[in-house]
């Protein structure tokens, strides 16, 4: 049985909304003002709020503020219920997080598909959200032991020879295998790094607050941080003549941290995904309203399939490429772009060309 929360300080109108719901077989609970129904749904937890707009002290707006404020009632459905329906006033509200609004008067069919189209939608999103968990539970359990134990092979069965055979090993093959264990660890440290900032990262998004407060750091020269881990990635993997740069130097709305970050995931993919030799270009341009940072490779490309399931802990192809890393990198890339209010959209021909470009509105 769903629950619904009625908010409205006109006790005839709870009670006709009251009697209406119930015969249509939902639980329904009353507040006469915003106060209490805040504290009641803080308590009660319900499917759907109805609030009026104009309540004395605590108004429509101020519950609603309210409860988007709380992590327990963020997600919870809000119809905003006013005689005054006009345009500022409806904005004000869908800014707010309001779900919908509802005229005064209305009828009892408009109330039912106002509830109705609220709720379904509600389980939409919740059996998405469902999917999606279960779909990343599955990759980690898959991936995650997977690539933990590839890098601690490497350290483990070196660190045993080093430890039981020193004395008949040569100052060459001592040093080779120090290489390889540092590597290894390197690529273990890389990897549960990219697990915490994606996990930090979901978090992130669901406070609004917090992402409004990411928005307003910026870059003021952003091609000297580009250029310097485009060009870092470029020797990690030995092609730093591979390596083709464009930038234009212009303020980016985003840290220079997660800028950073998104360089690093995203020129570390096209060096991966590519064969020595092959060119890869990283370009910042000047777009009409935004600023698009791109990198571009001629290596294997992705596929349409592929292309639309980019998410965490996906790596594709896996079984025919042995790529070292979860797939998580470009995954990273993307949700950094989306709380700073862009867009990542990645262009690619099987077998030739691959450019993804972030796409970020002006400072």
């Amino acid at each position: 049985m769903k629950r619904i929360l009625v908010i409205d300080d006109e006790a005839w109108l709870r009670e006709m909304v009251h009697m209406a719901l119930a015969q249509k077989g939902f639980e329904v609970l009353e507040a006469e003002n915003g106060a209490a129904g805040i504290e009641v749904a803080q308590k009660s937890l319900p499917d759907l709020v109805l609030c009026d707009v104009n309540m004395e002290k605590v108004d429509g707006y101020l519950t609603l503020s309210s409860l988007r404020n709380e992590p327990a009632t963020a997600s919870i459905p809000f119809i905003l219920m006013t005689g005054l329906a006009d345009h500022a006033g409806m904005r004000h509200g869908m800014e707010l997080g309001a779900d919908d609004y509802l005229p005064k008067p209305f009828t009892i069919d408009a109330l039912y598909a106002a509830v109705e189209a609220r709720l379904k939608k509600a389980q939409m999103v919740r059996q998405e959200a469902e999917r999606k968990l279960a779909d990343l539970r599955d990759n980690i359990s898959m991936m995650l032991p997977h690539e933990l134990r590839t890098p601690l092979n490497g350290i483990l069965a070196y660190g045993e020879i080093l430890s039981t055979d020193a004395e008949t090993l040569s100052a060459t093959e001592v040093a080779e295998m120090g290489q390889v264990i540092h590597e290894s660890g390197r690529r273990l440290e890389r990897l549960i790094e990219n697990f915490l900032i994606y996990a930090q990262l979901e978090l992130l998004g669901t406070d609004p607050q917090k992402v409004s407060a990411l928005r307003k750091k910026a870059t003021l020269s952003p091609k000297s941080i580009i250029e310097r881990h485009a060009r870092s990635q470029a020797q990690a993997s030995h092609r730093a003549e591979d390596l083709s740069l464009e930038l234009i130097d212009q303020p980016l709305p985003i840290s220079e941290e997660y800028l950073a970050k998104i360089v690093d995931e995203l020129v570390q993919n096209a060096f991966k995904f590519s064969q020595p030799g092959s060119r890869v270009m990283v370009t910042l341009i000047d777009a009409s309203g935004s600023t698009m940072l791109s990198v571009t490779n001629w290596g294997r490309g992705f596929s349409t399939e592929h292309i639309t399931k980019v998410g965490a802990y996906m790596q594709f192809d896996r079984k025919m490429h042995e790529q070292q890393g979860l797939g998580l990198g470009l995954s990273i890339a993307k949700r950094l772009t989306e709380l700073h209010g862009g867009t990542l959209t990645i262009e690619s021909e099987r077998g030739a060309r691959t450019a993804v470009t972030v796409k970020l509105p002006k400072s």
